[in-house]
């Protein structure tokens, strides 16, 4: 439950958009990224994807790794 997956998006070292697992949806930066993040966050199946990320590289990795670092 404490587990965040997060999305960024640069150009030229700047970020402009990010998707936070736990915000839920697109978050812009800069006026190119609030365009990207608010097309993004309109479209139902964009958002649905990045939202079951967390479940596809989040969860089931975790496990994993935490037992190897301990």
């Amino acid at each position: 439950k404490d587990i965040e997956f997060i999305r960024s998006y640069y150009y030229n070292k700047l970020e402009y958009t990010r998707f936070s697992s736990s915000v839920g949806k697109h978050v812009g930066f800069t006026e190119y990224g609030v365009r990207n993040a608010e097309y993004w966050n309109n479209n139902p199946s964009i958002l649905s994807n990045m939202k079951a990320q967390k479940e596809v590289y989040c969860l089931n990795h975790v496990p994993v790794y935490y037992s190897n670092a301990l």
